[in-house]
């Protein structure tokens, strides 16, 4: 069944037109906020690869260093050793 179509009185034409209009700088309004998210999405993908590219070359380096440190042979300290000495006395000196 479908409805008969009856010619449209200009006011109602001015009211579509006015009506639609909105729904369309809405429908626009949301792709832009789309488009906006998207590249923002992107933007933010890519500075994370690269933060988690620079962290990963830090480890490496911290890693690598770290190795050197633990293959480069120590040196010894030689600590002298205290030998048990008599305790003295105290002098008192009066001037």
């Amino acid at each position: 069944m479908t409805m008969p179509t009856t010619p449209q009185k200009p006011h109602e034409k001015n009211a579509q037109k006015y009506f639609a209009k909105p729904e369309q700088s809405e429908t626009l309004a949301k792709q832009t906020r789309k488009k906006e998210r998207t590249a923002y999405a992107a933007k933010t993908a890519k500075l994370r690869g690269l933060r988690l590219a620079k962290d990963a070359a830090d480890k490496e380096e911290a890693d690598k260093l770290a190795a050197e440190k633990a293959a480069a042979p120590t040196a010894t300290k030689r600590v002298a050793r205290r030998t048990a000495e008599p305790k003295r006395a105290l002098v008192r000196m009066i001037y």
